[in-house]
């Protein structure tokens, strides 16, 4: 099974440290590593500017730290980037846009149950490109079917290069936007939504997720043709429990679930400890159970983390590093509690 379950761990990449080597031994401190993503070192390291890297049309600003889209400029653009289209260096992070990422190649990744990548989600990019008319560029008929493509070749790229560092490498489709497209207001509905997304993982290659830290309609979001989800349980666990039965299916199918528990806001987190937290998880596995799914099938299928990313805390990355620590006391309890090897 490339993506390991059993309870381990892991956490989502976005994270507030400014120096490299902490921030990657903070995610190697955890059993699934990842390469993390540091804004507050440099612009280029922002999850959207990583994921703009030679799409054509983009206009960064590094000193007013901005991502904007023209259209003309994208026309002038597309012959360049189809002419690359065979390249695989072309689509993947290159050292300039990440430094952390090429440091994480460089290391013996082989002993890992698995390690991940991430790249940000052709919606959130979508809804967050806005174009020369202030206009998000998912709502542009002509550059959305390329955008969906263009990103999936990005992802295949990314995920071919880390399994050659760890032969279960998968990776996270980072899509934070996913939670509006429920709204009226959205202009991008839930069915055009399911077609589009239908056709992109139809071109991404396995082991493949999504991570999001907001609120979507989890049935549609469990029904999508993927092999793990990242979620933040701690602000939606009655809502997410709810979807008792697509929770059942997707774990019938195969599927792993990332149970993001810890906070890691600084008040937040003052306020928890382990017992709560591990009372709080056990019941929501026990409310599941009551619906009709083995909660044996469901630790074996699961792993843990913290609740969402956070560069907003006073003290920087130390709240972020306790969390990490408290999901691996977290893991450790519930794996001798369920008798996980």
């Amino acid at each position: 099974m490339p993506i390991p379950g059993n309870l381990l761990t892991t956490a989502m990449a976005v994270m507030p440290h400014t120096d490299v080597d902490q921030a990657l031994n903070a995610a190697l401190s955890l059993d699934v590593p990842f390469w993390p993503q540091l804004p507050n070192y440099n612009y280029y390291e922002d999850m959207y500017v990583q994921a703009a890297e030679h799409f054509p049309g983009i206009i960064l600003d590094m000193e007013n730290k901005t991502v904007r889209f023209s259209l003309d400029k994208f026309i002038e653009e597309f012959e360049e980037t189809m002419a690359h289209f065979e390249d695989p260096e072309y689509f993947d992070v290159s050292p300039a846009y990440s430094v952390v990422y090429h440091q994480f190649l460089d290391l013996d990744l082989s002993d890992r149950p698995a390690i991940r990548g991430q790249l940000e989600g052709p919606v959130s990019f979508g809804f967050n490109i806005l174009d020369q008319d202030d206009r998000p560029i998912l709502f542009d008929d002509t550059v959305r079917p390329f955008m969906f493509e263009f990103m999936a070749k990005r992802i295949n790229v990314q995920l071919n290069r880390l399994k050659k560092k760890n032969p279960n490498a998968f990776m996270f489709i980072d899509e934070p936007g996913l939670q509006f497209i429920f709204s009226a207001m959205s202009g991008y509905g839930e069915q055009k939504a399911r077609v589009d997304l239908d056709e992109f993982f139809s071109m991404i290659d396995a082991p493949r997720g999504i991570h999001l830290c907001g609120n979507p309609d989890w049935d549609f979001l469990l029904g999508l043709d993927m092999d793990i989800l990242s979620f933040d349980v701690y602000s939606n666990a009655e809502i997410f429990a709810a979807s008792a039965p697509s929770i059942k299916k997707f774990l019938n199918k195969g599927g792993i679930l990332v149970w993001g528990i810890i906070p890691t806001g600084f008040e937040t987190f003052e306020k928890e400890n382990l017992d709560f937290l591990s009372f709080k998880l056990n019941n929501i596995w026990k409310a599941l159970g009551k619906k009709g799914i083995d909660i044996d099938q469901i630790v074996r299928r699961s792993m843990l983390s913290p609740a969402t990313c956070c560069l907003v805390n006073a003290d920087k990355e130390k709240t972020v590093e306790k969390a990490f620590q408290m999901t691996r006391d977290l893991s450790r309890i519930l794996r001798e509690n369920y008798n996980l090897s």
